[in-house]
C-alpha cells in the first residue's frame, strides 16, 4: 500500500510540474514594442506591459498602509494581461538599487512600463522584473527609472564622496562594522584576507 500511495504521489508530481511548466511556457509574450536595453543577465527577456503600481505586503497579506508605505516596502505590478503580480526587484541603474523609489509616484495608479523579465521560469516557476522606463497610464511620456540614487544622497548628505553608494551607505558601514563583510566577524575576514593573498 505505501508503494501504491508513493507511486500516486511520484505521478502527481510528475503532473503538477508539466502543467506549471506547460503553463509557464504557454505565457503571453510581452516582448512586442519593448525600448528596454539588454543587461546581458542570464534569462533576460524585453517585456512592457501596462499595470497598477501596489504595495506588496497589503497585496499578499491584506497589510495595507498610507501611500504604498511612503517608501519602506517592496512595491510591486498587478498586470493588466493576466492579473499576475510581478515582483519589480530593480530599476534601470547598473548599481545595486530596488525600485521602490521609481514606483513609490504611482502608487495604486494603472502605468506602463518596460524592462526586462529575469529568470527561467521552466525551471525556477517564477521571475522578477527590471523596470526601466515607466510613465501614468494615457501618458505620452516615459520617465527613466533612475530615482533611487539620488533620493539616496538626499538622505544620507553626510555619505558624499567617491565610489558606489553602498561603500559610503551609513547603513551598511554599520552592519560591516558589526558583523565583517561576510556577516561572520571581523576574524572571519582578517583570515580570508590572509588566505586569499
Amino acid at each position: 500500500m505505501k508503494i501504491f500511495k508513493n507511486s500516486i504521489v511520484s505521478v502527481f508530481s510528475v503532473l503538477v510540474g508539466l502543467a506549471l511548466s506547460t503553463s509557464v511556457s504557454m505565457a503571453e509574450d510581452f516582448s512586442a514594442g519593448s525600448n528596454a536595453k539588454e543587461f546581458g543577465l542570464e534569462e533576460e527577456v524585453k517585456s512592457t506591459f501596462s499595470a497598477k503600481v501596489v504595495d506588496m505586503v497589503c497585496e499578499i497579506a491584506g497589510d495595507c498602509s498610507d501611500n504604498c508605505g511612503n517608501g519602506e516596502r517592496q512595491l510591486g505590478l498587478v498586470r493588466d494581461a493576466d492579473n499576475k503580480l510581478i515582483s519589480v526587484l530593480k530599476n534601470g541603474q547598473f548599481s545595486f538599487n530596488g525600485a521602490a523609489e521609481d514606483l513609490l509616484p504611482y502608487c495604486n495608479k494603472k502605468v506602463d512600463v518596460d524592462g526586462l523579465m529575469i529568470g527561467d521560469p521552466e525551471e525556477f516557476n517564477t521571475q522578477f522584473y527590471m523596470v526601466q522606463l515607466i510613465r501614468e497610464a494615457g501618458s505620452d511620456k516615459w520617465n527613466k527609472a533612475n530615482r533611487w540614487t539620488k533620493k539616496w544622497a538626499e538622505r544620507n548628505p553626510e555619505a558624499k564622496g567617491k565610489g558606489p553608494w553602498f561603500r559610503r551607505d551609513p547603513r551598511v558601514k554599520k552592519q560591516v562594522e558589526a558583523t565583517g563583510y561576510f556577516g561572520l566577524g571581523k576574524e572571519a575576514d582578517i583570515a580570508y584576507a590572509k588566505e586569499n593573498q
